[in-house]
């Protein structure tokens, strides 16, 4: 909108999302005195961080170096140079990981609530490359009781994660998921039952991964006097007749809310996973809204003023992609761990296997879609032996499926590999000899066909106590079948940006006025994923870059 108004409200810089990257730019701002609002279309705070593990991949920060793990710009570089390539300017990847430490030392500094800790030998997603890390290079928000947050803990989004009043950290889960199998996981099981128990006996909340980061941060706002508006959905830009964007008008209550924005607009408000349209006419077939984990709201609102405005976008086609399974009730499982138990295999609709299951999530999504049909067409199958040793869609080990698995048709299940082909409709031949291929490898110790063990990030998740912990025949009956879908955790494809976060016009030029971070800006990661927080660590350090910048501090 290119015209005279009457602002209703003004403030130094405008955010528009509510997530890791929104908040920081807002807390930001404050810090270098300046003022900062932040506009959540939602009635909830949080987007997709609060959802999240809340982990943030930023090599060579303080929290690394306090726990002895050294490493170096140079090494780091390598390592993004083997994974990214040059999908990504390096003045994109030089500032990501210059700035990335730095805003992790200006919040450590500069407020009293954003603390983490090294999440110990969680690897690189690709750590046998050059540069890569198989000790790894993330850190996870240290532990809140969400009592700190007063009256805000109403408004604070939660994930819905099946952790049985438990309070798991990313480092306790790694452990726990062997519980069955390790005395590690049995130590890590009683010490979370006993502080559940003190939770109870005491009234504390205590809260980890991406609800933990995110009521700090929102602490951290609060503290540093910045505004939060909830239910304020952005509707467009406001530009002067320069192009310059200057302001932005949200609706509340039913009318039009005028907000200047004397610094800049930060635009901080997710991806379009929940617009059916754009994802039919963006993203790679099939389709759906229905596979998303992303938090709701997520319809490319800001995506599309940014490209009215003029912006450049890039990756538009790709996600974070993220393999789930449905669950009872139109619900969706994220397949992590699930994926890296040793007597479980995941195959087409040829009844054959065609990745290494164990792969890092976004390229298991790549190749379900490289491979004819298997994006359609999924299964993975457990036998009776390992439901009975591990956790499986967040079922703790032994425990029967709920009834509406079978209800609802998502599990299938045989007494014999034959007889679950004819359940999920793939030929039984194919089923069996894939099985006897499969079991043939485990014995050997090596998967000879796709690799699964060789890296150490399949290993983190696998069973320490088998000779590769990734591999173990399925020769115990009944066997049980569930559907694979392509999800995501957001997509990755958005408005263009620099090195400062500044949106970008097709010929190179920014926008004035105009910032982008998280997944309404392409990805500095490119088409690819190197660590655990890939996506919040860039959203946060760009969020800080943005703010910065328009201090003019950079």
């Amino acid at each position: 909108m290119n015209r005279v108004v009457e602002w209703d409200h003004e403030y130094d810089v405008v955010v528009v999302g509510s997530g890791g990257g929104g908040l920081t730019a807002a807390i930001t701002a404050q810090a270098h005195g300046m003022s900062a609002l932040v506009v959540e279309k939602t009635n909830r705070y949080g987007g997709s961080t609060a959802l999240s593990g809340g982990g943030l991949w930023i090599p060579d920060n303080l929290y690394l170096r306090q726990a002895g793990q050294r490493d170096s710009l140079d090494n780091a570089m390598t390592y993004l140079d083997a994974t990214v390539g040059d999908q990504v300017s390096r003045e994109r990847k030089h500032a990501y990981l210059t700035r990335g430490p730095e805003m992790l030392r200006f919040l450590h500094e500069r407020t009293e609530w954003v603390r983490f800790r090294y999440v110990p030998g969680y690897p690189d997603y690709y750590p046998e490359r050059p540069g890569g890390k198989p000790l790894g290079r993330t850190i996870e928000p240290e532990v809140l009781d969400l009592r700190r947050l007063g009256t805000e803990q109403r408004n604070l989004r939660t994930n819905e994660l099946p952790t049985y009043g438990l309070t798991i950290t990313q480092l306790d889960f790694r452990f726990l998921n062997m519980a069955a199998r390790t005395w590690k996981g049995r130590r890590v099981a009683a010490k979370l039952a006993a502080g559940a128990a003190r939770s109870l006996l005491t009234g504390r909340r205590p809260a980890a991964l991406g609800t933990a980061l995110v009521g700090r941060l929102r602490l951290a706002l609060a503290g540093a006097g910045g505004d939060l508006w909830l239910d304020s959905p952005f509707r467009e830009l406001v530009s002067a007749e320069d192009g310059r964007v200057v302001g932005l008008c949200v609706e509340q209550d039913g009318r039009t809310v005028h907000v200047r924005a004397r610094r800049g607009v930060v635009f901080a408000a997710g991806g379009f996973s929940h617009s059916e349209e754009l994802r039919e006419k963006y993203l790679p077939r099939p389709t759906s809204t229905d596979w998303t984990h992303a938090s709701p709201g997520q319809v490319g609102e800001v995506l599309t003023a940014g490209v009215e405005a003029g912006a450049a976008v890039a990756l538009m086609d790709k996600v974070w992609g993220a393999p789930s399974t449905p669950t009872p009730g139109g619900g969706l499982f994220f397949l992590v761990a699930d994926r890296a138990v040793p007597a479980m295999l995941i195959v087409d609709g040829r009844g054959r296997r065609y990745v290494n299951e164990a792969a890092p999530y976004h390229e298991f999504v790549d190749r379900m879609y490289a491979t004819p049909g298997a994006a359609e067409n999924s299964w993975i199958v457990v036998d009776a032996l390992s439901r009975k040793r591990y956790p499986f869609l967040g079922l703790v080990p032994g425990r029967k499926f709920p009834r509406g698995f079978t209800d609802e048709g998502i599990l299938r299940t045989g007494r014999t590999v034959r007889e679950l082909a004819g359940r999920i409709g793939v030929p039984a031949a194919e089923l069996e000899r894939t099985v006897n291929r499969f079991n043939a490898l485990a014995e050997q110790g090596r998967d000879a066909d796709f690799g699964r063990g060789d890296s150490a990030y399949d290993r983190y998740y696998g069973d320490p106590t088998l000779p590769n912990p990734n591999l173990h025949p399925l020769t115990r009956g009944p066997y049980y079948a569930l559907p694979v879908r392509p999800g995501d955790l957001g997509t990755k494809g958005g408005l263009l940006t620099d090195e400062h976060a500044r949106v970008l016009r097709e010929d190179g030029t920014p926008i004035d006025g105009l910032y982008a971070t998280g997944n309404c800006s392409a990805a500095v990661m490119g088409d690819t994923y190197p660590g655990p927080g890939s996506t919040i660590g860039p959203s946060m350090t760009f969020g800080y870059v943005a703010a910065t910048h328009m201090k003019g501090g950079a």
